[in-house]
């Protein structure tokens, strides 16, 4: 392979806005909710990268024949992977196509295909096109997919775009429900800049009241990385939705002091017990001793954290894993590991689920939080039972079929 632009490339990159930005000379194009993949087609050759420099041909090979007969001979095209179902986007679904078997990502190809939508073209022919405008790069993106037979949802896809700010925010609002993830705002003369924030990105953004039921030591060991968050369902079942994250260093510190009292005797009737005692089982560990000392206020060791991501090996808690919608009728729990990090530890410690968290989130997959949450403040004057689904704001539905039949 003999490219203007070679891999791998660092995809630009957004700055968030809380509202759609109203100055001129912007385009605006649906936030998709996928996986960033760039594509390299030279003649029969076409490779599918993501934005930390992973490979992703080897999980999407249902897309490589329909790249190549969309795409140029010789191009690189920016965009995303998205999985689309009859409720619209499936991130979690998409998360499933992750997976190490060849046989089973052949399955899922066959059950489950993704399609691809083009966004930006940094390479045509013996052209690099990174230093032309955005605008110049849509033109001719546009030459060669703006026209796709069918009409509709095409499983290769170019993704609409206005310069209306007004069709934006409508696009904003009206389409959560497909499950999108905003608007990106892109300036017309903007060239194209690898791994620098010069776009803008509008997401959806939300507060829930969460029950704080765990927590993850951060990856340097030292304080809280992570606070695992439940909500109750209407028979007074506790699941796992999310996690809050993003803490200052000096965060994490206090994070540790402040949730110390509701480490002791954390087991002690938690109501994830059961998946913390079967994950340390699993991995041939006696549970009851190591999980009573951690619950108690003492650091887990090594071993203990690797008892505690023990892995499920069945379908059921790998789609919980990763955010897809299995339903409410098996409670969801943390500890299952990342197609991504596979070896990120996701071991974690529990607390008495007597505190609340307000916690800021961006939209629900299925019944959880799609992305790491935010904490806002803790709530001494909320009732952990009262912090159920009922709070969470669900958007309607809409067609994807409906965005792409809009004119620009």
């Amino acid at each position: 392979m003999e490219l203007p632009v070679m891999p791998p490339v660092r995809p630009m990159l957004a700055k968030p806005l809380r509202e759609v930005p109203r100055t001129g000379g912007l385009c605006y194009e649906p936030k998709w909710d996928g996986f960033r993949c760039v594509v390299f087609r030279d003649g029969d050759e076409v490779e599918l990268g993501s934005r930390n420099d992973r490979p992703l041909t080897r999980y999407f090979p249902e897309l490589v024949d329909l790249l190549r007969a969309a795409l140029p001979p010789r191009c690189v095209v920016d965009g995303e992977i998205v999985l689309v179902t009859q409720r619209g986007l499936d991130f979690g679904a998409l998360q499933l196509r992750l997976h190490p078997a060849a046989s089973r990502v052949r399955k899922l190809a066959a059950e489950t295909p993704a399609s691809f939508v083009a966004f930006d073209l940094l390479a045509l022919g013996e052209q690099d096109l990174t230093g032309e405008p955005f605008a110049r790069r849509r033109e001719l993106l546009e030459d060669f997919l703006g026209t796709a037979p069918g009409g509709g949802l095409q499983r290769v896809h170019l993704t609409p775009l206005t310069t209306d700010p007004d069709v934006a925010q409508d696009w904003f609002t009206r389409f959560e429900g497909a499950g999108f993830d905003g608007v990106m705002a892109k300036p017309a003369d903007q060239p194209y800049e690898q791994d620098r924030r010069v776009m803008w990105k509008v997401k959806h953004e939300r507060t829930a009241d969460c029950v704080v039921a765990g927590f993850r030591w951060h990856k340097d060991g030292q304080g809280v990385g992570s606070l695992l968050l439940g909500l109750y369902d209407e028979t007074g079942t506790l699941h796992h939705v999310g996690v809050a994250s993003s803490f200052t260093k000096a965060r994490r510190g206090e994070l540790v002091e402040e949730l110390a009292p509701w480490r002791e005797n954390a087991l002690e009737g938690h109501p994830w017990r059961s998946w913390a005692e079967w994950e340390a089982a699993s991995a041939g560990k006696s549970t009851s001793a190591e999980w009573e000392a951690a619950s108690a206020g003492k650091s887990t060791s090594a071993e203990q954290k690797a008892a505690s991501a023990g892995k499920s090996t069945s379908a059921e808690w790998e789609a919980a894993s990763a955010g897809g919608n299995t339903g409410r009728e098996n409670t969801r729990r943390p500890g299952a590991n990342s197609r991504w990090a596979p070896d990120k530890d996701l071991s974690w410690e529990p607390l008495r689920p007597e505190r609340v968290a307000e916690v800021r989130y961006e939209h629900l997959q299925g019944d959880r939080f799609r992305h790491g949450g935010r904490l806002v403040r803790f709530r001494p004057d909320r009732e952990p039972r009262s912090c159920t689904y009922a709070q969470l704001e669900e958007a309607p539905p809409a067609e994807l079929t409906d965005l792409f039949g809009e004119a620009r």
